[in-house]
């Protein structure tokens, strides 16, 4: 695999991500490197199904790991995430059912997504929750003040998922994209046209900092969150291998907390437009 080549060990998947095929494709390439490799995947989440079916039950959840095993090719997974909130069912039974599997030994590690530092505390309390998986990247800050602070005192993880803004942030997309029936991108208020014609100002604030530091935009967009906060794993995806080594060269950069000050204050001049997403979405989220 190219991404293990580059020194690139940890990947991340569910079941619902094109219903259980991401899985399988994965499970396949990663099958003699598994021993050195960590595999987070998430539950309970079919968004094949329209509203997306959201079951946290506690068999549901054993059936689910039983699912992603298979799929997966092996017999453990490293990091197993509850993909979103099911208000119908405690969190104390989720992180019980995850408990029970990692006394199997079918499961390692237990992590959340997109939850309240209530449910952190709550599900933490049942079993250690290991990371917590959300959106983070400098168009949406919210888990600095929603969660991180529960994360530092708990020694809790976090892992940011779109921490380039789902491409735009790395310059790839602009008020001219093609946001076709396929790409879900496109029923998302911050994905309109008119929104990504004005926060391109934002875009231009990160090329103008990186032209002065031999980085692109993306590699600024990540580095700003690993300098800032040394719990935080960019989970960064792409269908190109340019893209793949542009990202992995971050590691390689640095921003100290002066220019990190200095980056907040260009990006806040200019204010977001366009919530991340739509009603039906954020409804299924905790902030």
């Amino acid at each position: 695999m190219d991404t293990y080549e580059r020194g690139c060990n940890f990947f991340d998947t569910a079941e619902g991500y094109s219903a259980g095929r991401n899985e399988e494709l994965l499970g396949r390439a990663i099958g003699p490197i598994r021993k050195n490799s960590i595999i987070s995947t998430k539950f309970t989440v079919d968004l094949t199904k329209n509203p997306p079916n959201n079951d946290n039950r506690p068999e549901r959840i054993k059936a689910a790991c039983e699912g992603s095993l298979r799929r997966l090719k092996t017999d453990y997974i490293d990091l197993y995430h509850q993909h979103r909130i099911d208000r119908s069912v405690p969190i104390e039974d989720v992180a019980g059912a995850v408990a029970d599997l990692i006394k199997e030994g079918k499961v390692r590690y237990f992590g959340l997504s997109e939850v309240s530092a209530e449910t952190i505390r709550r599900a933490h309390k049942v079993h250690p929750v290991t990371t917590v998986q959300s959106e983070y990247h400098l168009m949406f800050r919210k888990p600095e003040t929603e969660v991180f602070a529960t994360l530092q005192e708990e020694g809790i993880g976090f892992t940011a998922y779109s921490p380039i803004n789902r491409g735009f942030l790395g310059g790839s997309l602009t008020e001219y994209a093609d946001m076709n029936t396929n790409d879900i991108r496109g029923a998302w208020p911050r994905f309109t046209p008119q929104a990504l014609r004005a926060n391109t100002q934002i875009l231009q604030v990160l090329n103008e900092f990186g032209k002065t530091r031999g980085m692109t935009s993306a590699q600024i967009a990540m580095a700003w969150m690993m300098d800032k906060h040394p719990f935080i794993v960019p989970l960064f995806g792409t269908t190109k291998l340019s893209h793949l080594e542009e990202d992995l060269r971050t590691a390689d950069f640095t921003l100290t907390p002066g220019e990190i000050k200095e980056l907040e204050e260009k990006v806040s001049a200019y204010p977001v437009m366009g919530a991340r997403y739509d009603e039906e979405q954020q409804a299924r989220v905790e902030y």
